[in-house]
């Protein structure tokens, strides 16, 4: 597999747990102390850690550290816009799809060198 795409899948894996470590409590642990929320997510977080960290270091090998932040954001919110409307119920807004076409243009700057 080519570390473009080995990078992407690990990234992808590590946003489910990082959006999960980062927003779940907030449905799941409202009646929770803050502090017993902080150690589960930190425990969450631990597996979002041993994906990412593997994934940048593949991608950087292929990738400058400008591309693979942007490549990270892009999966950022193609991660966190369904675990918002799924898990917490958010409403769908527009402000997803103007966020995503600020993020296309960023990905077009990040990589116009390399299209021509």
């Amino acid at each position: 597999m080519s570390p473009i795409l080995s990078a992407i899948g690990l990234l992808t894996l590590s946003n489910v747990f990082m959006t999960f470590a980062w927003y779940a409590h907030l449905k799941e642990m409202s009646a929770k102390p803050w502090f017993v929320a902080a150690l589960v997510s930190w425990s969450i977080a631990l597996f979002e850690y041993l994906l990412q960290v593997p994934a940048n270091r593949i991608g950087y090998s292929v990738l400058s550290v400008g591309q693979l932040k942007i490549v990270q954001e892009v999966i950022t919110l193609s991660v966190f816009v369904p675990f918002s409307l799924f898990y917490l119920k958010e409403p769908l807004k527009l402000d997803y799809l103007w966020a995503g076409l600020c993020l296309l243009g960023a990905v077009y700057f990040m990589f116009r060198s390399k299209l021509g």
